[in-house]
């Protein structure tokens, strides 16, 4: 899911460049010092799960969890993630650094987006709504991600438009794998640690 350096053109770069920034500023905003632990689990969770990846043309199909960490984090997703696809930038040439900020939108972007929809269900005492809440929050945040993938490719030049289509499709089975483990994920912090589900319940929306 990572789109490589050289692919995309200067606007949408810039354009994902300055939304990036935005949503880091604010994630960092609500960053407190006892959230700082579940931050950096969540970017670390990330950063080992998307390493096994499948590379297809500018981008690759992998597990990201981004829906799980915006469940967890809400607008903090925005850092976690910006901080994991850094390091995977420069320590395994995944992705680039000119298209970190591309990256981290279209990751964490969905991830805040589910949150909103999800969080208020999580904390249920109904252990089917924790994981259909789980499960449709790891699924769609997966997504709406390969859609914004696909949408900066084709505003990039109509001649990615194959691509594109070809990148949605691959990550069909990917939703389902990653909605699955989310929702189990989910369903067993709402047993063990429910306190953590209701940690992007002050952030999920800006001050």
């Amino acid at each position: 899911m990572h789109i490589s350096e050289g692919v995309l053109s200067a606007p949408v770069l810039v354009a994902g460049g300055v939304l990036a920034a935005g949503g880091v500023g604010l994630g960092l905003r609500r960053m407190t010092p006892d959230k700082i632990p579940a931050v950096a689990l969540l970017s670390s969770t990330f950063f080992v799960a998307s390493l096994i990846h499948v590379p297809l043309g500018p981008a690759s199909v992998h597990l990201v969890l981004n829906g799980l960490t915006g469940l967890v984090l809400g607008w903090m997703a925005f850092p976690a993630l910006l901080v994991g696809l850094a390091l995977q930038a420069v320590l395994f040439q995944f992705g680039g650094l000119t298209t970190l900020g591309v990256n981290t939108c279209i990751m964490a972007a969905p991830a805040v987006a589910v949150s909103y929809l999800f969080q208020p269900f999580a904390g249920s005492l109904n252990r089917i709504l924790v994981f259909v809440s789980g499960a449709l929050c790891g699924a769609l945040a997966l997504l709406t991600s390969s859609v914004l993938i696909a949408l900066c490719l084709v505003f990039t030049g109509r001649h990615f438009l194959e691509v594109a289509q070809l990148t949605v499709a691959a990550h069909v089975p990917i939703m389902v794998i990653e909605g699955m483990l989310s929702g189990f994920t989910v369903l067993f912090l709402r047993k063990v640690k429910p306190e953590i589900l209701g940690a992007a319940a002050d952030v999920i929306s800006p001050a």
